[in-house]
């Protein structure tokens, strides 16, 4: 049986679904995660509450990986705004910095997958946990989607600084 999702779980899983919106927005309007349109900034701001709300749950009584992947994914969001304001390789910013805002989309939804699988259909969920052949197989999904649109993008990006 899944475990019964509290008041903050239910507040965290739909207010979760804002930065995947905004994201998927950007990534269709933009190609990118861009921080000075509006989605993008929708993008970071949702993404921050997202984890912070995901701190107050766990199902394991604790700190878990999921946690652990909110919080770098922050990180990787602070270093991707940083390294915009940073002379070095200047060139290569641009992509750097975008790699880390989809590498950030990427973190959002390894977590979302393993909770979705293990939790649904509600009585009778796909999956029986985190180890389970299925989101295992589904997060190596995700993970060759990640590296086929980061390739992508990078490759898009390249063609519109050579214009």
């Amino acid at each position: 049986m899944p475990h019964p999702i509290s008041t903050l779980g239910a507040f965290h899983t739909v207010f979760s679904l804002v930065p995947l919106a905004a994201g998927l927005y950007s990534f269709i309007r933009y190609r990118a995660i861009e921080p000075g349109t509006r989605s993008g900034q929708l993008y970071l701001v949702s993404m921050l509450v997202a984890v912070l709300t995901s701190f107050g749950l766990s199902s394991t009584g604790g700190f878990n990986a999921g946690h652990a992947l909110g919080i770098l994914a922050l990180l990787v969001i602070g270093g991707s705004l940083l390294i915009r304001q940073l002379p070095l390789f200047p060139r290569l910013v641009p992509y750097l910095s975008q790699f880390g805002f989809s590498f950030s989309f990427f973190l959002l939804l390894v977590p979302a997958i393993g909770e979705t699988l293990t939790r649904l259909p509600v009585g009778h969920p796909l999956a029986t946990g985190p180890e389970s052949p299925l989101v295992r197989g589904t997060v190596l999904v995700w993970l060759a989607i990640f590296v086929v649109g980061s390739a992508l993008q990078m490759w898009w990006m390249r063609s519109q600084r050579k214009r």
